[in-house]
């Protein structure tokens, strides 16, 4: 793979809108200046996810996760750093020259991960070349989705594909291509038996299953066969890049659909959303046939908080997926129901009707989860006076598992209204379900918080509103921290001091932040502990060696994402220190940079006091286990001790009166 040249990371990443690539995977709100949205790296209720566009940089504060939009794709999709580039770089249609196919020893070095992304990928293009390319994808396949009723635009839209009716014809392709046959038979696609390699999928029109950003996860085969005896539908197996239960298929083609709708069409098959897209109905995914899961849904709270869920006319269905209403109601978003006529799916029946037609069936059929639920048990159970309370009870268990209080009230004298029966009687159900559900959490807890717990946490939220993921009870990390701060973020601009000449004139000279704290740490020889810290220093004292200044865009585009992540991190905390770091760190806050100079110096200054205060401490570490006998290393050791005990005092004497000042 050809190294991608450093003019062409800088035309990536300032072509790339950081706004734009989050935004196909987290629903993002304005917020200020910033973008806000739920975490994609946790699973939290309160937006802490945020996005900068004017720096081009995020920050997760519920995982501590941060950098720009290359860091963002290395931790959600798993990229390696170039890979991350190629995809911003086709996403901006920006060239990157001697960019060669793969070898197969090139694969053969990249993890089994990566090596199961690029067979899938291999894979998809061969199903779907066949369609078009191949006479027995012709005319079996294509002319099969051509009855069906899809166009060719929907057909390469979704890219599906056929796998050939011959034993191993895709797999013998494959090996002579140098893909191996062990990671073949992972992502499902071959099979092994009786020590014979055949294809699993043969015989099927194939669908890929894309990741939110496009990524061939695994496949779906259907079968064109009609003997019952023959599964209908095959999937790819569970591997390390697809779980089935964390996937909807169509949330790729269909995530900026559901933003700009703020709403999530749910429905059970592949066909369903793809002849629902072609309909012109584009907020559409599927479960793949599957349960509904909390992974699934907590994906489309990423989106939207709204759920629209369509089944077909299958009662017996309906009822088994009732489990499902309630997970989404558990998870605190709002679910509605649309029942399509008797014998009707939304394949089917998206086929017979207009796209008006459509969208207007969906809108004045759907129904809240009580009076669709209410409806469908009511028509075996309503005259069972025993089967009705039991309704009841139901309903108002599924009510009891909506987290907002506010969304609670509003369903609950609904519920009354419907069973003409009082609020209280609901009221009371509603509460016992929610204390069981809540005793039943105390229980299975490992610990239980004592009274301190909560003033504790608060105390630890807004010291870490600075210093997310950082050691604050270090003094040495915090001070290393404080400084290189400055150093990245102040370093090119100017300092004034005075300074005498031998004529004894006073005179003003410059220099930069830069220069100032790399003239502090080198004359006194000084080492940051901290490896990102080392690796940032390093790169500014050599800058200054070649007579220039580095840019945050500089650190940004750095490989290591570490340092990318602590430049996110200080640049969204820029001039948001709270008065918790006034007091305990001597810290300056909002008018920091008019106050720079004192800044600086206070910083270099600490971050002396700090390493002479672990000196220190080493040096009485060793006093206490000193064998007695050993006199001289003793008064040695006594010795350094009080120099640096004077040289601590000065330090303070010095920040002491910058604090003052």
């Amino acid at each position: 793979m050809a190294i991608i040249p450093p003019h062409i990371v800088d035309d990536i990443m300032q072509n790339s809108r950081i706004e734009e690539v989050i935004g196909e995977f987290v629903q993002l709100k304005k917020s200020g200046s910033n973008l806000k949205g739920l975490s994609p790296f946790t699973d939290e209720k309160t937006p802490s996810f945020v996005v900068s566009p004017a720096k081009q940089i995020f920050k997760c504060f519920s995982s501590g996760k941060g950098g720009t939009v290359v860091s963002f794709l290395m931790e959600k999709e798993h990229y390696s750093y170039p890979e991350a580039l190629r995809w911003l770089a086709e996403k901006y249609g920006i060239q990157i020259p001697e960019d060669k196919p793969k070898t197969a020893e090139e694969i053969a070095e990249i993890s089994e991960r990566e090596s199961l992304y690029i067979i899938n990928e291999f894979a998809k293009e061969h199903f779907k070349n066949n369609i078009y390319k191949n006479e027995e994808g012709k005319n079996i396949g294509h002319t099969y989705l051509i009855e069906r009723g899809y166009t060719d635009e929907i057909i390469k839209k979704f890219e599906l594909g056929y796998s050939v009716n011959e034993k191993d014809y895709f797999t013998s392709i494959a090996l002579k291509k140098g893909y191996k046959l062990n990671y073949l038979q992972k992502t499902g696609i071959s099979k092994i038996k009786d020590k014979k390699s055949f294809d699993f999928f043969r015989g099927r029109i194939m669908f890929p299953i894309h990741s939110v950003s496009g990524r061939i996860l695994g496949f779906g085969g259907r079968t064109l066969f009609t003997n019952k005896k023959i599964a209908k539908y095959f999937n790819s197996p569970e591997s390390i890049i697809y779980n089935k239960s964390e996937i909807l298929y169509g949330l790729y083609f269909s995530k900026s659909d559901i933003i700009k709708q703020d709403n999530c069409l749910l429905c059970e098959g592949y066909t369903d959303v793809i002849s629902m897209y072609q309909s012109g109905i584009k907020n559409v995914v599927s479960s793949s046939g599957t349960s509904l899961t909390k992974e699934q849904i907590r994906l489309i709270k990423r989106y939207t908080n709204n759920i629209t869920i369509l089944y077909d006319g299958d009662t017996a269905g309906i009822k088994a997926s009732f489990r499902g209403i309630d997970l989404i109601l558990e998870e605190g978003l709002n679910v509605k129901v649309v029942l399509f006529p008797e014998g009707e799916d939304p394949d089917s029946y998206s086929k017979k009707i207009s796209y008006e037609e459509l969208q207007e069936y969906i809108t004045e059929n759907q129904q809240d989860f009580i009076s669709f639920k209410a409806n469908i048990l009511l028509e075996t159970e309503k005259k069972d006076p025993l089967k009705k309370a039991s309704l009841i009870k139901d309903l108002a268990n599924s009510v009891a598992l909506i987290p907002d209080q506010i969304t609670r009230n509003v369903f609950i004298p609904e519920l009354a209204r419907r069973f003409n029966i009082t609020e209280d009687v609901i009221w009371e159900e509603v509460n016992k379900s929610r204390n069981q559900t809540i005793n039943k959490i105390n229980s299975n807890r490992k610990f239980k918080p004592n009274s301190n717990f909560n003033n504790t946490v608060k105390k630890e939220s807004e010291e870490n509103d600075y210093i997310a993921n950082s050691n604050v009870k270090d003094p040495e990390y915090f001070n290393e921290y404080d400084l290189i701060r400055i150093l990245v973020l102040y370093g090119p601009m100017n300092l004034n001091f005075k300074n005498i000449d031998d004529r004894k004139e006073k005179a003003t000279i410059e220099i930069s932040v830069a220069e100032y704290i790399c003239n502090s740490i080198n004359e006194d020889e000084l080492r940051f502990s901290d490896k990102t810290f080392v690796k940032i220093y390093e790169l500014v004292n050599n800058s200054l060696k070649e007579n220039t200044f580095l840019k945050l865009s500089f650190f940004k585009n750095q490989s290591d994402q570490k340092i990318v992540q602590f430049i996110s991190e200080i640049e969204l905390n820029k001039h948001e220190l709270s008065e918790n770091w006034i007091n305990k760190k001597n810290i300056f806050t909002n008018s920091e940079k008019d106050k720079l100079k004192q800044a600086v110096i206070g910083s270099v200054y600490s971050f002396k006091s700090s390493k002479v205060e672990k000196r220190i401490k080493a040096i009485q570490e060793k006093i206490t286990k000193l064998d007695s006998t050993k006199n001289s290393e003793l008064i040695e050791l006594l010795s350094e001790q009080v120099a640096l005990e004077e040289i601590k005092k000065t330090i303070s004497n010095h920040l002491g009166r910058i604090i003052i000042h």
